[in-house]
């Protein structure tokens, strides 16, 4: 299920999270060539991101929301 991205965090170990309008979390890491997203990686870049949509999972599993 695609849900919009509407904030981020930073996890424990600083990488950034993406807080999705359904109230879930998901990593959203920038590690080529696996995963490409060098948006992450600046201010800019994620802002620019706000609003873009997201598959998530945990919506699919009927799972809770995320807190912080």
């Amino acid at each position: 299920m695609q849900q919009a991205i509407c904030g981020y965090h930073r996890d424990e170990e600083h990488h950034w999270v993406a807080e999705l309008r359904c109230g879930h979390f998901q990593h959203v890491r920038h590690q080529p060539p696996w995963i490409n997203r060098p948006w992450v990686v600046t201010a800019a870049g994620r802002t620019r991101m706000l609003g873009y949509q997201l598959e998530c999972k945990k919506c699919e599993l009927g799972a809770d929301k995320d807190s912080l």
